[in-house]
């Protein structure tokens, strides 16, 4: 699942993404063709209206903000990643996360033409250094400027410069790859991407054996609770994953393809990317749910609530919904709101498991 949804330091990296084009340090290519990696809705659409981005992501949020901007929006694929490309200017905002955004950055510098530009934008407390150092190990000599608290940096790239054994070799960063001792899959830059997360492992641990019909994993991330569901509750005949990070839906098929076959019985899966607070597209018996609660570095609860809401709607009336969150989160008064019945079934290690039903 995503805990990040919008954050002022993304909003910065965006604004400071531009600089080198409002100084003059660069310009648009003449035919004004630009790829857009981690591209997020911004001035730069009021700017350059007649400008042809080609914008990447995998954010569902993000993607349906550039989508109601008129911008086209790709999500992505192993197979753009390790494609070469043409590209005169690729623009990219790293995230966080040291692999991930090393593989965006060697996705990066595929796409781009020989002689092309590779211009990126990172917060300084969000790794801007690191990221700066790490372009110009796969690019060589680097430009940069500050703005915001903020360092935009760019190169282009002579062919001869460019280290594409270690380009190759930090593309393969996003493979899915095993994580808990092999019982499943991840990737870097997922939340709790190469373990299983400890509250989710709690509320798993407490899904009654009882639990029938057709479930929904809210937030699925590589798919874990959905599997334990799957695992622990022979009577669900159906699951749906739903996840706003599309780069969460390749491990989770993986994983819920493992947990079909070790469960020996017919049960239908399907995969949403897709925005929770915006509502779900069936109803269901059952709802599990470890939902994010983090606005970049600061406790959002109103995200975790939207889940509550999302989850109350598509219920059946005799739905159930098992919940797990930090212990100190508000989402008792919204769950009263929306359920007949809310239970507090444990408080452990700083997480508390509920059970709400219609």
């Amino acid at each position: 699942m995503s805990r990040v949804a919008s954050a002022n330091g993304a909003d910065d990296a965006l604004a400071a993404l531009f600089l080198p084009f409002s100084t003059a340090a660069l310009t648009l290519p003449e035919d004004g063709h630009v790829l857009f990696l981690r591209a997020r809705a911004g001035r730069w659409i009021q700017d350059w209206p007649h400008a042809k981005f080609s914008c990447e992501q995998t954010f569902k949020p993000f993607a349906d903000e550039l989508a109601r901007a008129g911008r086209p929006v790709m999500g992505s694929s192993r197979e753009q990643a390790t494609a070469r490309s043409q590209q005169a200017l690729v623009l990219v905002l790293p995230p966080r996360q040291r692999e991930e955004a090393r593989a965006l950055l060697a996705r990066a510098v595929r796409a781009a033409a020989p002689a092309g530009v590779v211009v990126a934008s990172v917060a300084n407390n969000a790794g801007a250094r690191s990221a700066e150092a790490d372009l110009e190990r796969l690019a060589g000599s680097i430009h940069s400027l500050s703005k915001q608290k903020c360092r935009v940096f760019w190169t282009s790239l002579p062919e001869a410069a460019v280290d594409w054994k270690l380009v190759d070799e930090w593309a393969t960063l996003d493979t899915p790859q095993p994580i808990a001792d092999g019982r499943f899959v991840s990737r870097p830059g997922l939340f709790a991407w190469d373990r299983v997360d400890t509250a989710s492992a709690l509320l798993a641990s407490q899904l009654p054996v009882t639990l029938s019909g057709r479930g929904a994993d809210l937030g699925a991330g590589y798919g874990y609770l959905a599997a334990e569901l799957l695992r622990r509750c022979p009577r669900v005949t159906a699951i749906d994953l739903y996840e706003a990070e599309q780069r969460a839906l390749e491990p989770a098929r993986i994983n819920l393809a493992n947990a079909t076959r070790d469960c020996a019985r017919d049960v239908a899966v399907d995969y949403f990317w897709h925005d929770v607070t915006t509502g779900l597209v069936r109803q269901y018996d059952v709802i599990v749910s470890n939902p994010p609660f983090h606005q970049g570095r600061a406790d959002q609860p109103v995200l975790g609530q939207a889940f509550i809401v999302a989850a109350a709607n598509a219920l059946a009336p005799d739905g159930r919904l098992w919940l797990v969150a930090n212990r100190h989160l508000p989402y008792e008064a919204m769950l009263a709101a929306h359920f007949g019945a809310v239970h507090s079934v444990v408080v452990q290690d700083g997480f508390k498991i509920i059970e709400a039903s219609k």
